[in-house]
């Protein structure tokens, strides 16, 4: 059985369009990479925990926010690697300075004996559609044109004007 994940893509909309918040991967493999590395926030569950239970502990545990409000599904995706993930996009705002995401640890460098701590997301950020299919993992892609279609056939609240 494929590995699977679940997550959520959280979106507002502005004058200039339609954001989405990524979150990058922390850790010493991808310190160095950018584009096509980032990700909405996710993660593993196993058959103890619903997706939906899981994209909610994901996001809690990546960002430091509380994922509330409406949840539009977006559906699952496969990964390169066989992965699914199964995700969902929220409406709402999110500053990327208050981003605190849990930790893990790792042996790095490999078979060097030293053991260090990194942040599951060491920043996240707001992209544009256009620039986020530019940074997000590849098979990501899919959710964000999903979320675009949704937003699309919605009836769209009028836009709130930037602070200024």
């Amino acid at each position: 059985m494929p590995k699977r994940s679940a997550g959520i893509l959280l979106f507002r909309r502005s004058l200039a369009g339609v954001e989405v918040f990524l979150v990058h991967p922390g850790g010493p493999f991808w310190a160095h990479r950018d584009l096509a590395s980032w990700s909405c926030p996710k993660g593993e569950y196993g058959e103890e925990e619903g997706p939906l239970t899981a994209a909610r502990r994901e996001f809690a545990e990546e960002t430091g926010m509380a994922a509330e409000g409406v949840l539009l599904p977006l559906g699952t995706v496969k990964l390169a690697g066989g992965k699914l993930v199964t995700a969902w996009a929220l409406e709402g705002d999110f500053d990327p300075c208050r981003l605190r995401s849990n930790t893990f640890t790792r042996e790095w460098p490999p078979h060097s004996g030293r053991v260090e701590e990194y942040p599951e997301a060491d920043r996240g950020a707001w992209f544009s559609l256009d620039a986020a299919r530019r940074k997000i993992l590849p098979g990501l892609i899919p959710l964000l044109d999903r979320l675009q279609g949704v937003l699309s056939g919605a009836d769209e609240p009028p836009l709130k004007e930037e602070a200024k």
